[in-house]
């Protein structure tokens, strides 16, 4: 297997990582151009962070479609799980939203005042659908990363961007959008998600063998994938994501509460996604090792692979957030207020560290995914909450607040995870190796000493 074969798998994926998350600064930029465009950027971030975590279980859905599907009759019992997964999940984001749990969670536990306060549960209530049609899209695209149909897959995610910037520039103007400035990231969210979803159903039926054939009469001898098993192959996956989008609306928590909150939670919406450009592709490579993994050699081709794209991340953090690009990034592209722009800067400067966490995070994953020992990988997800949350209680006494405190909160999370991940995959073993070897070679030296004793004896 070679480099070139790993990098046409890859390289639409992270193509299409990277134009996502620039395409995200165009909704930003239409954010920052209505009519109370602070108020706005900040209800939407907290709203979508909200939705995030709530909806996060199903954001591992793709490695369902990829991993665990392998004939008709697993293709439906895993589809089945994610549409009452995700019903199951939006009835709980309804509930945040038309209980009194909403107003504690939004107003009481953020801080924030009343009116900003009924922007982000209007935006929580367009946004009740979203888990389950995100999860059937993400669903879909791994059952055509199984079968190496990557390019519809970017397809589909570079569609959907499209038309939402499209999107963006029509609605920015009209009246309707701004008397109710919260209005276009919603009807943008739901236009392109929408049409993702219909592109990538499509491909199945097309590319995957699975979705064309009819049922199989049952047997016996062959074994079924009920819902047990896909809950033990599932739930440390899902505990991660809930950890992982946990993250977000745990910082915005703190920063809410610090000073000049709404201009730090402003920030920190610009800055969730535009710091996640340079790296936030390497989360592809966690598929490399489960759709190449059966061929001879391919651990090592896969281990120097990720290397390289880990310098490349690195040398495109230097280039976007430390020379004049970033000014222009923020400030022309993206339309952030000088003021904003300045109080960026020093944030955009930590997530140059994300490079190295994400990248070897990414590679010991994929590992576990490919050897199905996804439960070796759950205790990551509570050491990086561990390290979010001692951060954000100790870099305050330090002086640092707003986003700086965000970003270096998130990314000692992400720096503990992806540790913890290396140990449960692979360092674990190699100390039991090591462990035993110290064991045998010290049984080995008593016999040979027993043994030297005896024949000393005998003589």
């Amino acid at each position: 297997m070679s480099y070139g074969r790993l990098a046409r798998f890859l390289l639409p994926l992270a193509i299409t990582s990277i134009v996502v998350e620039l395409g995200s600064q165009v909704l930003n930029g239409g954010m920052a151009r209505v009519p109370h465009a602070t108020q706005t950027l900040a209800a939407y971030g907290l709203a979508w962070g909200l939705v995030l975590f709530l909806g996060s279980p199903l954001g591992q859905a793709k490695e369902l479609g990829l991993v665990l599907v392998v004939d008709r009759d697993s293709l439906g019992a895993v589809r089945r799980f994610v549409i009452a997964s995700g019903l199951v999940l939006m009835a709980g984001l309804a509930g945040l939203t038309l209980t009194p749990l909403g107003d504690w969670v939004i107003e009481g536990l953020h801080g924030i005042d009343p009116e900003l306060g009924a922007v982000v549960r209007t935006a929580l209530l367009w946004l009740v659908p979203y888990p389950l049609i995100k999860g059937l899209a993400l669903f879909h695209a791994g059952l055509l990363l199984r079968v190496r149909r990557t390019a519809v897959v970017s397809y589909a995610t570079l569609t959907n961007l499209a038309v939402s910037i499209l999107a963006v520039f029509v609605l920015v103007g009209l009246p309707w959008v701004q008397a109710r400035p919260i209005r276009l990231p919603l009807v943008v969210t739901y236009v392109g998600v929408l049409l993702e979803l219909s592109i990538l159903v499509g491909g199945v039926l097309r590319y995957v063998p699975a979705a064309r054939q009819r049922p199989a009469a049952w047997d016996p001898d062959r074994p079924r994938l009920g819902w047990r098993g896909i809950v033990r192959f599932f739930w440390p996956l899902a505990l991660i994501m809930i950890i992982q989008e946990l993250s977000r609306p745990l910082i915005n928590l703190f920063v809410a509460r610090g000073p000049d909150a709404t201009a730090a939670l402003a920030i920190l919406a610009v800055l969730y996604t535009l710091g996640r450009i340079p790296y936030g592709w390497l989360n592809e490579l966690r598929n490399l090792a489960s759709a190449f993994g059966d061929e001879p050699g391919s651990r090592a081709r896969i281990r120097g692979f990720t290397v390289v794209c880990g310098a490349l991340s690195l040398a495109m953090m230097a280039v976007l957030f430390w020379t004049p690009l970033r000014d222009v990034i923020l400030e022309q592209w993206i339309g952030v207020p000088h003021d904003l722009a300045v109080r960026a800067r020093l944030p955009l400067h930590l997530f140059t560290l994300f490079s190295f966490a994400v990248t070897a995070r990414a590679y010991y994953q994929g590992i576990g995914l490919a050897e199905r020992r996804t439960q070796a990988l759950a205790p990551s997800a509570p050491a990086r909450l561990a390290a979010i949350l001692v951060t954000l209680m100790l870099l305050p006494w330090a002086g640092v607040t707003g986003a700086p405190l965000g970003v270096a909160a998130l990314l000692s999370g992400f720096s503990g995870e992806a540790l913890v991940v290396w140990w449960g995959v692979r360092g674990r073993q190699q100390w039991r190796r090591k462990d035993k070897a110290a064991v045998m070679a010290d049984s080995a030296g008593a016999a040979g000493a027993k043994l030297g004793v005896g024949r000393h004896f005998w003589r």
